[in-house]
């Protein structure tokens, strides 16, 4: 694959989608992972002087901060900080939750909620993070991280987001860091999963090289998130079955 030419497409595309929607730039969240370096980077390619990096911290980020100041320093990304922590907190007083998971996904829809008005109120586009194996997966969370215009790398796994992200010279910290939601302390994507990116990666080139126990749980997983892929399911309309 030819990084550097689909870096290229993917800046011109994002310019035309902005474009078409008549909007002026685009907004993206800065977690520190790789994913989110990655969409910020090919964002001030495309759009210089109209790209908005935002730092949304709710519990304490203080490793993942020290990699994207490293990120936006090096790429001149324009960012800034808005602490979700109060109004999560505040949130979480109000409404009686014991599921782990529940609690958790708050998180992620409270700061689409924020990139959506910050986006609003800019005349930007939000752009996601999300790859082409997290999508496959359903590893994000529905109106949260899943909730936004446009998907840059929609259509690169976990290795050619790593690979394209080497050819663009992205920190290394930020490369060959554990992926993770950020949903709780200690929390990672393939610990949660169940299976690693690359078991995924084998999965799509010759599933025939893994275990029957990692086919079943990349299979399950593709399964029990398909709602999260589709359009929302709608009744037939009464004159169809009256």
């Amino acid at each position: 694959m030819n990084y550097k030419k689909y870096f290229n497409y993917l800046v011109s595309w994002l310019k035309e989608e902005v474009e078409k929607a008549n909007m002026k730039g685009v907004i993206v969240g800065l977690s520190g992972g790789i994913d989110s370096s990655l969409v910020a980077v090919i964002a001030k390619k495309a759009f210089p002087n109209n790209s908005l990096g935002v730092i949304l911290p709710i519990n304490s980020m203080k490793n993942d901060k020290d990699d994207i100041k490293k990120l936006v320093s090096k790429f001149e990304i324009e960012s800034i900080e808005i602490n979700l922590k109060s109004t999560y907190d505040m949130l979480l007083s109000q409404i009686p939750l014991n599921d782990k998971l529940a609690i958790a996904n708050i998180k992620p829809r409270l700061r689409m909620t924020t990139l959506y008005a910050l986006a609003q109120e800019k005349k930007y586009l939000v752009l996601g993070t999300d790859n082409f194996s997290e999508m496959f997966l359903g590893y994000f969370t529905k109106y949260g991280d899943g909730g936004v215009d446009l998907l840059p790398i929609v259509q690169l796994t976990k290795y050619q987001v790593r690979q394209l992200s080497k050819e663009l010279n992205i920190p290394e910290s930020i490369i060959s860091k554990v992926p993770t939601a950020g949903l709780w302390d200690g929390q990672s994507d393939e610990q949660e999963l169940g299976f690693t990116y690359d078991d995924f990666d084998q999965y799509l080139k010759d599933k025939s090289k893994l275990s029957e126990k990692i086919i079943n749980l990349i299979e399950k997983q593709h399964k029990i998130t398909e709602h999260k892929r589709s359009p929302l399911p709608r009744p037939k309309k009464p004159e169809d079955i009256l």
